[in-house]
């Protein structure tokens, strides 16, 4: 709507019908709504045109427009503000600030080599604004001149002194006007008695948001939801955080009181929980943010227990009916890595997502589950929205792209905690139960843990000199344990160090429930710095080992029959990584080259495996997810009489002839 066809008239009649105390004023008085909506005028008589047109002579400029009108409908207003700008001054009360407490030198300090432009504009604001105000609390109304649009509009600063913070900006007076009217209804939604035409608008707005959310026309509804917030209608808030918390799942929301309520307890507690459960919550601690939830109803046992269970990975999202069936099912999946079959199972059963009550219009309580939260990206949030669920109907969304990719290739691309240069070893075997692994390839009583994350468990594991009974030159893995697409189980490890001379493979033990293969990728070598890369490929079936090989740089080493498609002379070729081998290369420019072509011999032996033996990984759960570990035997063999081992970066130890 533009400011011409805006009728200031009835925008400010509405405004004063409508009016009354906020909670404060209105307890320490006494005074109903009702009888005092007329007690205090907010307005004036509107300015003649010729007090305007004196008021632009005498400041030698022409006032923006919506302003303007605004004067000849009332020579000023309360705005009544809180901690902010209590009254607005008429044609004849206002006049230029000048910059009274040097705030240009202050802002023009900041502005930094490269400043934006909005902060060259604002540094600028201070010596050429108009002031309005005539009643604040150490604030200060600023039109600025200077920053102005194509309809002649000044944008208009509020600047609370106490505060410390960069002013508030609106990009007209009648921007500003509009925000106030919904801040003074916001201000007064909990006075008794409060209720108007504005407020049934609004509280009807907010019934159909509900309807629109469940139908999954989530953007129409967030719509009226940031509109009837910001006039502080009753659990508009509640409502439109869960759309803002779907649409950017990292990012924690507030949902109040609501909280402690029996029917949605289960669902947005665990919510509350995810940032101190993650270490984020730094102001007081557990203490203060128990406190806090206590202060909302919340038992604080409850509070406690439910902040435990997500510090320790223990948190179940348990729904009832066949939506928690679902979920049931999607859990083991991404138990075992096949994140994208989870989030497929999830998908094709939102429709049947049941809300506990009118206050939920989506399934939020998913966020907080250790190994399904992970999996709502904000591409997936938005397919949750826009689905309809809990009975309602409408057209479907089309689906979202599958995360993972096929095969291993992905290894060699920069990912998630992943850089191309990492190594990796991994024991795939086929049609097992993750669950045996332990048993074929683990250290003795070696366990599956809880779902964690893989990687920060592999650092953590304590190295053998910490281990009572492990010899230094052992190299025992945390491995993470998981499922593929093709029925392979596998132990993965990201953390490995590099390939020991000393190295033997675990295929043959993990054969004995059927074909297993064991791939060491070692990279780093290939850098600055360090010596050839590594690469180690076996196959055994049955407890025998079937084939192997092993490249170092351009040396290979091979026994039994492998396959013509993995052959590593076709795979590895030699290569050319002398200085000379472009005109004008240098040493780093060669370790460059020299990477970049280890690189691409490395993906070419990782899709060979993939076509030949069908082998994969999942991206998403090795990288963001939480996976079950457990500590394998060692990768290594004991030295021989006068075999070196190293241990550490320094370390080297060597046993006697």
């Amino acid at each position: 709507m533009s400011d011409e066809s805006f009728d200031w008239h009835d925008f400010l009649r509405r405004w004063q019908e409508e009016w009354v105390p906020d909670a404060d004023e209105a307890a320490d008085t006494g005074e109903d709504a009702e009888a005092s909506r007329t007690a205090v005028p907010l307005g004036a008589p509107g300015a003649r045109e010729s007090a305007v047109v004196a008021a632009e002579e005498r400041l030698g400029r022409r006032l923006p427009p919506s302003y303007r009108r605004f004067l000849t409908v009332s020579d000023g207003w309360q705005v009544d503000q809180t901690a902010g700008i209590y009254r607005l001054g008429g044609a004849a009360d206002i006049g230029w600030f000048q910059d009274p407490y040097d705030m240009t030198a202050l802002y023009e300090e900041g502005l930094g080599d490269d400043p934006r432009p909005e902060e060259v504009l604002l540094a600028g604001m201070w010596q050429r604004a108009l002031r309005l105000e005539t009643d604040s609390d150490m604030s200060h109304a600023l039109l600025d001149p200077g920053d102005r649009d194509e309809d002649g509009e000044w944008a208009l600063y509020v600047y609370k002194g106490w505060s410390g913070e960069y002013p508030d900006r609106y990009p007209s007076f009648r921007a500003y006007m509009e925000a106030m009217y919904r801040s003074f209804h916001a201000d007064r939604a909990a006075v008794p008695g409060f209720a108007n035409a504005t407020t049934r608008t609004q509280d009807a707005r907010v019934r159909e948001a509900r309807l629109l959310a469940l139908r999954g026309r989530y953007e129409r509804a967030r719509s009226l939801l940031e509109e009837a917030t910001a006039f502080g209608r009753p659990h508009s808030a509640v409502l439109l955080n869960q759309i803002r918390h779907l649409l950017d799942p990292r990012n924690p929301r507030d949902y109040g009181t609501v909280v402690a309520d029996p029917q949605y307890l289960p669902d947005l507690l665990p919510v509350l929980a995810m940032a101190p459960a993650r270490g984020e919550w730094r102001l007081g601690g557990d203490d203060h943010w128990l406190g806090m939830t206590v202060a909302r109803g919340v038992a604080r046992e409850t509070a406690g227990t439910v902040l435990g269970a997500l510090r320790d990975g223990t948190h179940h999202y348990a729904p009832p009916g066949p939506w928690g069936r679902a979920v049931a099912e999607a859990r083991q999946a991404a138990l075992e890595g096949r994140t994208d079959l989870a989030w497929r199972v999830l998908r094709d059963s939102l429709a049947l997502w049941e809300a506990p009550g009118p206050l939920l219009i989506a399934p939020v309580g998913l966020l907080a589950d250790p190994l399904l939260g992970p999996l709502v990206t904000r591409e997936r949030g938005r397919e949750i929205l826009a689905t309809p669920r809990s009975g309602a109907t409408g057209p479907a969304p089309e689906p979202v792209p599958d995360l993972d990719p096929p095969g291993l290739a992905w290894l060699t691309e920069p990912a998630a905690n992943r850089q191309p240069h990492d190594g990796f070893r991994c024991v795939w075997v086929q049609g097992a139960d993750p669950a045996r692994l332990p048993e074929l390839i683990g250290e003795e009583g070696a366990a599956l843990s809880a779902p964690t994350d893989p990687r920060t468990a592999a650092r953590r594991a304590p190295r053998p000199h910490e281990r009572e009974g492990v010899e230094l030159w052992e190299d025992r893995a945390v491995v993470a344990v998981g499922r593929t697409d093709r029925g392979w189980a596998f132990a993965f490890d990201g953390e490995g160090p590099h390939l020991s001379g000393l190295f033997a493979s675990p295929a043959a033990a993990a054969s004995s429930a059927g074909r297993a293969v064991v791939v060491w990728c070692d990279p780093r070598r290939a850098f600055p710095g360090g010596g050839p890369a590594a690469f180690h490929l076996s196959v055994a079936e049955h407890g025998g080992e079937l084939y192997a090989f092993t490249v170092r740089g351009d040396e290979i080493r091979r026994s039994g029959a492998i396959p013509e498609a993995l052959d590593p002379a076709r795979l590895f070729p030699p290569r050319d990584t002398g200085a000379d081998a472009r005109p004008g290369s240098g040493p780093d420019t060669a370790a460059g080259a020299d990477a970049d072509g280890e690189q691409d011999r490395t993906r070419r032996a990782l899709e060979a495996l993939y076509t030949e033996l069908g082998l994969s990984l999942p991206r998403f759960a090795l990288t963001e997810g939480r996976l079950r570990t457990f500590t394998t035997r060692s990768w290594t063999r004991a030295p021989g009489a006068g075999e070196g081992f190293a241990y550490g970066c320094i370390s080297v130890g060597r046993l006697p002839h």
